[in-house]
């Protein structure tokens, strides 16, 4: 007889859908890659930023989309909130874009434990493993805060930005 494998309600346990497979192994090897490049550009254009007195933020142009509706777009305010980051006001990068501070926060944590995991040779299996769940929480954040930006905009007439 082969192997049963034990399910509850047409699902696998929770141990065997957390184990990685080869697709997620490939994504987390793709996303700690692109991680380490970010934070090489990231890094380069901080210095810049603290050290020779350039910003950035005088030479990007309007949103088109709010030029053309007057709405805010769905990503509205992430500069914004990645310059109050950068100055350490974790609160006001927080009102201006939600997504920004949990990208930060998954993406440092993903990063770290990845890093200890890989130089520990698995050793110290810390590592953030891919998720889904991560993106979806993403794109509802910046779903969330586009209407209720939006909803404040044009009901209450409270502009946010």
């Amino acid at each position: 007889m082969g192997k049963k494998v034990r399910m509850r309600n047409n699902r696998k346990t929770d141990w065997e859908s957390s184990k990685k497979t080869e697709e997620n192994i490939a994504i987390e090897n793709v996303f700690y890659v692109a991680g380490w490049l970010f934070l090489a550009v990231t890094g380069a254009l901080f210095c810049v930023w603290k050290f020779a007195g350039f910003t950035i933020t005088a030479y990007l142009p309007p949103c088109m989309f709010h030029a053309m509706t007057g709405l805010y777009c769905p990503g509205c305010g992430g500069t914004r909130a990645v310059y109050a980051l950068l100055r350490g006001d974790v609160g006001m990068s927080l009102f201006y874009y939600p997504f920004v501070l949990y990208a930060v926060v998954i993406g440092g944590w993903f990063m770290i434990s990845q890093t200890i995991e890989r130089i520990s040779r698995h050793a110290l299996p810390i590592g953030l493993r891919f998720r889904s769940v991560y993106l979806w929480i993403a794109l509802a954040l910046v779903v969330v805060n586009f209407f209720v930006k939006n909803i404040a905009l044009l009901v209450f007439h409270i502009k946010l930005m």
